[in-house]
Parts: structure tokens; C-alpha cells; sequence
């Protein structure tokens, strides 16, 4: 029997390629919880994407609540991209995953070449001893992950945005 993984999921392009690299290992749920993303239609069109490659790949998805508050109560909107924000709004979505899971905790976020694989890691592994759920410490980019993701996405005729989802990262 395969231990279970909640996989925090940023988008069906992104989960395309990290579900199929996993699935021989893990019995996959996907858990969509995205609050930095804005504005709401972006949010539904991402959420209707992952559903359709959870979908195509018979993997079971779990939604949350869209919870834009929370995200804007991070702050830091004068922060650069890949700053401090950046750092909470990672922690942000790892922590409401971690708290979620029952053996086993990742995401889809390091599969994004804009993305810092280190941190989110070392924010996993900080998640993992206060939820004592493990944390799948990866960097999904590895070994042509995003172009490999590109390609699925395009297989399967996924939507792609053209911003990590906040519109600070939109400027």
C-alpha cells in the first residue's frame, strides 16, 4: 500500500508533471489552495484546469475556500518578487497543506524555474516537526521538470498563466 501524499497544487500545468513523476510512489491527493491568487476569475480558471487534469490523471483533488484575506493580510505588497512576500505566501500555503495531511506533505511550487526550491524545502522541513507529517523534499525543476511540464500541459490542452498568481507578481 502506498503512503499518502497531500500535494499542494499552484496550477494543473505545474501538477502535470510532479503527479505523473509520483504516482508510482504515492497515493496522490491534491489539495488546491491558492489565496494570493487574484483577481477571482484567475483563481476559478486555475482551479477548473487542476480539476480537469485530476480529472484526465484519476487523481483524487481536494479544493479549499478561496481565502484572499488572509493572503492580504501577509502585507509586504512594497516587497520585490522573490522577497519576503514571496517567502510568506509559501509558508502561508505549506503550513494550511502540513496541517492537512496525514503521513505525507508537498508542492508543486518547485517545479517553477521563478521559484526558490531551497526555501520552500526549508520551509517544508520546518512545517514537517510542528504537524510531525513528512515533508517530500524536492526540486521538481530538476532533470527537465518544468519543460516537462510545459509539454504535458500542452498534451492536455491546459490553460498556463502568465503570472505566479498575485497581482504584485503582475506588475
Amino acid at each position: 500500500m502506498k503512503p499518502k501524499l497531500l500535494l499542494h497544487s499552484c496550477c494543473g500545468p505545474c501538477s502535470s508533471y510532479v503527479i505523473t513523476s509520483l504516482t508510482d510512489s504515492f497515493d496522490i491527493t491534491i489539495f488546491f489552495y491558492n489565496p494570493n491568487i487574484e483577481p477571482y476569475e484567475e483563481y476559478e480558471k486555475r482551479k477548473k484546469e487542476q480539476i480537469k487534469l485530476c480529472n484526465i490523471l484519476n487523481i483524487k483533488i481536494e479544493d479549499s475556500d478561496y481565502d484572499n484575506e488572509t493572503f492580504k493580510n501577509i502585507g509586504l505588497e512594497s516587497e520585490l518578487e522573490k522577497g519576503k512576500r514571496c517567502e510568506e505566501c509559501f509558508r502561508l500555503r505549506l503550513d494550511k497543506t502540513a496541517s492537512k495531511a496525514t503521513q505525507y506533505f508537498g508542492t508543486t511550487l518547485s517545479v517553477s524555474p521563478h521559484k526558490n526550491s531551497k526555501l520552500i524545502n526549508k520551509i517544508g522541513l520546518e512545517l514537517e516537526n510542528v504537524y510531525n507529517v513528512k515533508f517530500l523534499l524536492r526540486d521538481f525543476k530538476k532533470n527537465d521538470g518544468y519543460k516537462k511540464s510545459i509539454e504535458l500541459a500542452n498534451i492536455h490542452n491546459l490553460y498556463r498563466q502568465d503570472y505566479c498568481g498575485c497581482l504584485y507578481s503582475r506588475r
